[in-house]
């Protein structure tokens, strides 16, 4: 789906407020250039080299005015797909979620939340004081040169995480913004611009998870239980661009000048 097309119907306000996303997104970008860093090298941090699977930075980026949390990691090589030197995963823990937000609960699922944790390859480290919950909002993957290139969902053995509706991760995804101080500032910023810049889209995509679990989940009848089966990772994905965002938006608030 094109960008001008998520972007159908969307008011000035909406439109400006993607545009100001994009626009700390490359603010933070011109930033770490000046200290010869770029987004991923700036998550990576004296780490340097990428080792498959470990958590960068470390210990993740968790706000605990928010509750949001991410960070970066990268699957072994022959696991990745095109161009793809990492990603982000982008959650929300309970404490920041809307009250009265309710787990979803099927039938084979009597308590959302269950599944073993450590069997989830990219669950979220642990932080005091949170009640365990968390839901996985999307993960943003980036090539070598420091670019996001796609963003994408996935099932809820990924992750470890509690599922709740699309309507209720749509409205998590307004609630979910990090700190812009301290060392890690800059990789703050373009992560906070990155969920705002790229809003329809993620939401879309967060609408395709549920659709895709569903369908899966009738197709077999209940044979399988459907968040935790394996054949089922990614839910949803979608190649972006930030100029061609760029593009749409302007085009956008273009015509509705």
């Amino acid at each position: 789906m094109s960008a001008a097309r998520n972007l159908k119907g969307l008011g000035r306000a909406a439109l400006e407020a993607m545009r100001q996303g994009g626009e700390a997104m490359a603010a933070a970008e011109r930033a770490l250039a000046a200290e010869g860093a770029t987004v991923v090298t700036a998550a990576l941090g004296a780490a340097g080299a990428c080792v498959p699977w470990q958590h960068y930075p470390a210990g993740d980026v968790y706000d605990r005015r928010s509750h949001a949390q991410f960070f970066y990691h990268a699957h072994p090589e022959g696991e990745r797909t095109p161009n793809e030197h990492g990603h982000f995963h982008l959650f929300l823990r309970a404490g920041g979620m809307a009250p009265g937000t309710r787990p979803l609960v099927l039938p084979e699922l009597v308590i959302a939340g269950a599944a073993p944790v450590g069997t989830a390859p990219s669950a979220p480290e642990p932080h005091a004081g949170e009640d365990g919950e968390w839901c996985h909002i999307v993960a943003i993957a980036m090539n070598s040169t420091g670019e996001p290139i796609r963003l994408f969902t996935t099932n809820r053995w990924v992750t470890g995480e509690t599922w709740y509706r699309a309507v209720d991760v749509i409205e998590m995804l307004d609630r979910f913004s990090v700190s812009e101080t301290g060392p890690l500032g800059l990789l703050n910023r373009w992560i906070g611009g990155a969920a705002r810049f790229f809003r329809p889209q993620i939401a879309h995509l967060i609408a395709e998870r549920d659709e895709a679990v569903m369908g899966w989940r009738r197709r077999r009848r209940g044979k399988a239980h459907v968040f935790e089966d394996r054949r089922l990772e990614v839910t949803s994905a979608l190649d972006i661009s930030v100029a061609a965002q760029f593009a749409a938006i302007d085009a956008a608030l273009g015509a509705a000048a």
